[in-house]
């Protein structure tokens, strides 16, 4: 676990940073300041730690030391998750904060006209960048700083709740309640080690709260101790029955903020389902398609077979009037795509909008085109050039789902698995191993769900090719501005250097005179697994026998 100053991260003063719930407070972590864990050492004390230490340490700048944030987006909704988006190509970026405008660029654009357009930086790659930028020296500035400091923040908060929860006096049906807060905590700890794992090369197994090593285990250790912490936390789940202590318990580590719409308290049998598609999740986002085995999709359709249903809540977020967990106007990727290109940090990318389907009414209600394209500064990348925005609000159509909404507390925030994407692991599964029009069923099911309003898929004879295509754009859309964009691009080998056989072909470019190209050719040449950044190595280095802390490429 990371030693910069970390062990300062459980004890982070949230006193100013209450949850509102009917004017009362949330998120009030006890003693906040003291470092002892002398202060969650009773019933209301160790639920709140484990409320503060995930949603406040894991999510937001106030679980960075001080120096160690960019101060824009640096924060985990709009950060991190923003740099998966720029480099899925969901957004584009001109701003150099943390290096935005250079993570997304791709090495070269070829126009329809054959002309080539390098980056700007040429002949620097993405990966020359990321190497180059990746020192403790430059704090809030290395991009590679952020998602993993928020995990093993995470990491650390449940690490020190387990350490302590079997000996705090509760209240009522004690068992039941030390069971799900146990299960709370290695549901997030499953989190955790999903995130580094799926974008870190290398990273750190750690059970032991303000403590570290220095054993570096590869990315595919990393995902297996996710799992492992899953399957312990559906073990405990298994045998529990929801009874009133359940739902107190899980009522309070929940901000009574989030337990709206797709939000609340969900019921053991929801929360298994939920850990279910985070574990497809898990297999389907860490191998390339090409590498996919039968023993694989047979266990992305198990898992999926039972994970989150239409009904089923989830783990959501919501902002509110003091912006504690996430900002309304600023504080994720689609509130701050949202609004004219030239006054936002995220302006909609092309390739994004030419995913949707013609007649697509998710299109319809969420976007706008421009009278006249969106031109960014040359020198700051060669795509990010648009002729759409995001729609605050949607534009009022009723049935369709909206991407973006700004005003306090609408927008729900989805913080891990949802149904949407549970079916789309579902019908991949399906699609690659035979069942073509059963996959198609699926990618149906979910846009009836957003209602896109377009024609079913499924019965009308596609090839598997069209299906597979069918596929790849509905994930794109359906999952937008949710940080599965780098994911997808990655294992289908979009993000490799096209001498490898990666890019995109066709893709719609509006090229800095503003001519709108049809057939462009994008080189991304995209670092596919991060190095372990030097913010974790500076302090740490790697003890003998570790694995490599650095991505061969």
């Amino acid at each position: 676990m990371q030693n910069i100053k970390s062990t300062i991260i459980l004890f982070i003063s949230v006193a100013s940073l209450s949850m509102l719930v009917s004017c009362k407070k949330q998120l009030d972590v006890k003693n906040p300041n003291q470092p002892t864990l002398a202060s969650a050492s009773t019933e209301t004390g160790v639920i709140s730690l484990a409320q503060g230490g995930v949603y406040i340490a894991g999510f937001t700048a106030n679980g960075l030391p001080g120096g160690y944030y960019d101060g824009v987006v640096g924060a985990f909704w709009d950060g991190a998750v923003g740099f998966h988006e720029l480099m899925g190509d969901e957004i584009g970026q001109e701003a150099a904060n943390a290096y935005l405008n250079q993570i997304g660029c791709p090495f070269s654009v070829t126009l329809d006209n054959s002309t080539v357009i390098p980056n700007p930086n040429s002949p620097q790659s993405q990966l020359t960048l990321l190497r180059q930028i990746n020192l403790n020296g430059n704090l809030g500035q290395n991009p590679l700083y952020y998602e993993w400091t928020f995990s093993y923040n995470i990491n650390n908060t449940c690490n020190s709740i387990l350490s302590i929860v079997d000996n705090v006096a509760f209240s009522g049906d004690a068992n039941t309640k030390i069971n799900t807060i146990k299960a709370w905590c290695y549901w997030w700890k499953g989190y955790a080690y999903s995130r580094i794992g799926s974008i870190y090369y290398a990273g750190l197994i750690n059970d032991t709260a303000n403590s570290t090593n220095a054993n570096f285990l590869a990315k595919e250790k990393i995902i297996a101790e996710a799992n492992s912490n899953f399957d312990k936390a559906s073990s405990i789940l298994s045998g529990l029955t929801e009874n009133s202590d359940y739902d107190d318990v899980l009522g309070k580590l929940i901000p009574q903020i989030f337990q709206v719409g797709k939000g609340g308290i969900l019921s053991p049998a929801m929360w298994i389902r939920n850990i279910n598609t985070f574990e497809a999740r898990n297999i389907l986002v860490n191998t390339r398609v090409k590498d996919m085995t039968s023993a694989q999709w047979a266990s992305i359709a198990s898992l999926t077979s039972n994970g989150v249903q239409v009904d089923d809540l989830v783990f959501t977020g919501r902002s509110n009037d003091n912006g504690d967990f996430i900002s309304a106007s600023d504080g994720t990727v689609a509130a701050r795509a949202t609004g004219n290109p030239g006054s936002i940090s995220f302006p909609v990318s092309e390739r994004l909008i030419q995913d949707f389907e013609p007649g697509d009414k998710r299109l319809d209600n969420n976007f706008i085109q421009l009278s006249t394209p969106w031109i960014g500064p040359s020198d700051r990348g060669n795509v990010f050039n648009t002729r759409w925005q995001l729609v605050d609000g949607g534009n009022g159509m009723n049935g369709v789902v909206v991407l973006s909404n700004k005003n306090s507390g609408d927008y729900e925030l989805y913080l891990a698995t949802t149904y949407e994407e549970n079916q789309l692991m579902a019908a991949e599964a399906k699609i690659y191993t035979g069942d073509i029009d059963g996959g198609l069923t699926l990618i149906d099911e979910v846009r009836d769900y957003q209602g896109a309003g377009l024609a079913h898929v499924s019965g009308t004879g596609l090839t598997l090719d069209q299906a597979k295509e069918e596929l790849r754009r509905e994930r794109r859309v359906a999952l937008a501005f949710r940080g599965f964009s780098f994911y997808d691009a990655r294992r289908w080998g979009v993000l490799d250097d096209v001498s490898q056989g990666g890019g995109r072909t066709g893709c719609v470019v509006v090229d800095n005179s503003g001519n709108v190209n049809t057939n462009a050719t994008i080189n991304y040449n995209f670092l596919d697994y991060w190095d372990v950044p030097d913010n974790e190595l500076a302090y740490n280095p790697p003890a003998a026998g570790s694995d490599p802390v650095k991505n061969p490429k």
